[in-house]
């Protein structure tokens, strides 16, 4: 070996290489891959698990139980830290590879950095074709892996050693772009990573990737001002990219200076601390009252890093206004386009403050403002009522469990929540303290994310109380990282609420016209109809066998004293509550478009397809 170069194999000279890169913004250094989490087979356990060992003392190394749930854990981690330092994951060829797939869906929608290193077949052929070798009869360069093409904001197969270099260097800039991050797949044909090459020493020197704050262009600030200006009831949506740039300050600093009130998609939920005069609570199908409200009325929508999914505009319905226009900052100029809107295409945080300083002495109408402030506290009455238990020896409502734990968590607690019926409780009704606090995977919805996502959130802020609320159907779809908390010593909350059943797509169902159909966890009888008796699952015994201490609530006082008890405990916990299952949650505000059966023999569904009529006509283009 010369001077210049290190002879390693190439899966030694990934960890190397990874080791070694940072990210820096404000002119804060993180490590970019601050871990690896692994499972493996036959296509890794030789090449990139050798390397592991290797160099365990720079990259730190954290066993998963299944590989979707390591890359959501690898989402938490990254979200918690705005994106600033993310985690790799590397699986073996075949089932391993493919289990990917749903987690790098997840990370990419949600623009969320996640490095994939999974196996693959021998770059050589030389054994062909492999255990586990999907075989293409015209194109032999396919694998399983390209299953994460679409998925993947940057993709590529390493098939000679001497590809790694610029494909490293690629990988590591697109995890590092506020614009592009998302999932990047490194595909590792298994005999490439054992394979040896005299690779650069300039290659694992120390690498720092600016996190860029771009700033807008002056005609579009320009244009934005004016368009404030002119606006007699401004509204800003706020999106998870409020958070990601770190922008909560900056956004409170310009609507208390202009009085423009504040209403927040899922991922940006927090923006504003809950009882700051302008916030509005949560917006779309799943918002609060006073939000929606003011969308419809709004002239002027000021969309903040958001992506305008189906469920922030009720799928096209609330902003009824005859003129309203839209103006939106957003750091991506795909998002910054959306609904035809006026763009500041920039960093939210840096858009934000320039904004403030151009609009020096502009404030709304006191009218506007009196009038929002008024809807957000008939709001807040409602949440109260929908928080309060009459009775504490009762069965609590799942209202009431979000009051008891909003009673019981910190200001820097983090509540993780992804589907269900609980996301739009949530939404509706959660008291959000600070910016970190209210964590909801909402642009993938994807049942299964909350534990494994909690214990990456532990990983990037230890010491953080962290809860996972989970209903029995998200619940059986990803207990085994319960293991993994256990290992890693992490005291990581749960709070699972049975309810015997997929309760949100059963209410959904009937809706709908499907009558609820297959949403119950019932005994089937020998005819083949169900019966109401419910399932003898014993969830908790489940979450107990896998290393959990665990708390049952049978009433709502039982269930104050257990989640106080978890917040105290340095173990995994998991508090245990059979809810009423009867709705308390304040009904939809907004509506969504779930398609109906336009032509059906069944009552329901006749029924059904006449309300989603009414519903549709509403919808407009904006253009």
């Amino acid at each position: 070996m010369s001077a210049r170069t290190r002879r390693l194999t190439t899966a030694q000279a990934l960890v190397r290489f990874l080791s070694a890169q940072y990210t820096e913004r404000d002119g804060v250094r993180r490590r970019l891959i601050a871990g690896t989490w692994g499972i493996f087979g036959h296509g890794n356990v030789a090449g990139v698990g050798q390397a592991l060992v290797e160099y365990a003392d720079v990259m730190p190394f954290h066993q998963g139980r299944n590989e979707q749930s390591m890359v959501h854990a690898a989402v938490g981690y990254a979200r918690q830290l705005n994106r600033l330092s993310a985690q790799a994951v590397t699986t073996s060829i075949g089932p391993g590879a493919t289990n990917l797939v749903t987690g790098a869906a997840l990370a990419t929608i949600n623009r969320l950095p996640v490095l994939l290193l999974p196996g693959d077949y021998f770059a050589t052929h030389s054994a062909d074709p492999l255990l586990q070798q999907l075989e293409h009869p015209v194109e032999a360069d396919v694998s399983v892996n390209d299953t994460l093409r679409p998925v993947s904001r940057y993709f590529d197969r390493i098939t000679r050693p001497e590809a790694l270099i610029p494909s490293a260097l690629q990988a590591m800039r697109v995890l590092a772009d506020p614009a592009e991050t998302g999932a990047v797949t490194l595909a590792l044909p298994q005999d490439v990573q054992a394979e040896a090459y005299d690779w650069p020493e300039e290659f694992f020197a120390e690498r720092v990737w600016s996190v860029r704050r771009p700033a807008p262009d002056p005609v579009e600030l320009t244009a934005a001002v004016e368009a404030i200006r002119s606006a007699e009831r401004p509204l800003i949506v706020a999106g998870g990219g409020v958070h990601h740039s770190e922008a909560e300050a900056a956004l409170k600093a310009l609507v208390e200076a202009t009085g423009i009130p504040v209403a927040s998609t899922q991922a940006g939920k927090g923006s504003l601390r809950h009882d700051h005069p302008a916030d509005l609570g949560g917006i779309g199908h799943t918002g609060t009252a006073v939000s929606d409200d003011l969308a419809r009325t709004a002239d002027l929508v000021i969309g903040v890093g958001t992506r305008y999914t189906d469920f922030t505009t009720a799928s096209g319905t609330l902003f009824q206004h005859p003129d309203v226009r839209f103006l939106n900052l957003n750091v991506t100029g795909f998002d910054a386009h959306k609904l035809a809107a006026r763009t500041l295409v920039c960093d939210a945080r840096t858009g934000l403050e320039q904004l403030l300083e151009a609009l020096s002495g502009h404030r709304v109408n006191e009218d506007y403002v009196a009038e929002y402030r008024a809807g957000k506290a008939r709001w807040d009455e409602v949440v109260e009522a929908a928080y309060r238990a009459a009775d504490d020896s009762a069965v609590p409502t799942q209202t009431q469990v979000l009051g008891a734990l909003d009673a019981a968590v910190g200001d820097d607690d983090v509540v993780i929540n992804a589907a269900g019926s609980l996301p739009g409780d949530l939404h509706k009704l959660w008291r959000s303290r600070s910016p970190r606090q209210y964590h909801l995977e909402y642009g993938y919805s994807c049942m299964g994310y909350e534990i494994p996502a909690g214990i990456g959130v532990q990983q990037a802020a230890p010491g953080t109380p962290v809860w996972a609320l989970v209903g029995d159907g998200t619940y059986l779809m990803m207990p085994t990282e319960i293991v993994t908390a256990v290992q890693e010593g992490l005291p990581l909350n749960i709070v699972l609420i049975q309810n015997h059943g997929y309760a949100s797509i059963g209410g959904l169902s009937e809706e709908t016209g499907g009558e609820r159909f297959g949403t119950a966890y019932r005994f089937r009888a020998a005819d083949g109809t169900f019966t109401g008796a419910p399932l003898p699952v014993d969830l908790a015994a489940n979450a107990a066998s896998l290393g959990m201490d665990v708390l049952r609530a049978k009433t709502v006082r039982e269930l104050r004293e257990a989640l106080a008890a978890a917040r105290a405990s340095d173990r995994p916990t998991c508090v245990y509550v059979e809810t009423d299952p009867a709705p308390t949650a304040p009904p939809a505000e907004a509506w969504w478009d779930v398609p109906v059966a336009e032509t059906a023999s069944r009552e329901a569904a006749v029924e059904a397809r006449e309300r989603y009529d009414r519903q549709v006509a509403d919808r407009r283009r904006h253009l």
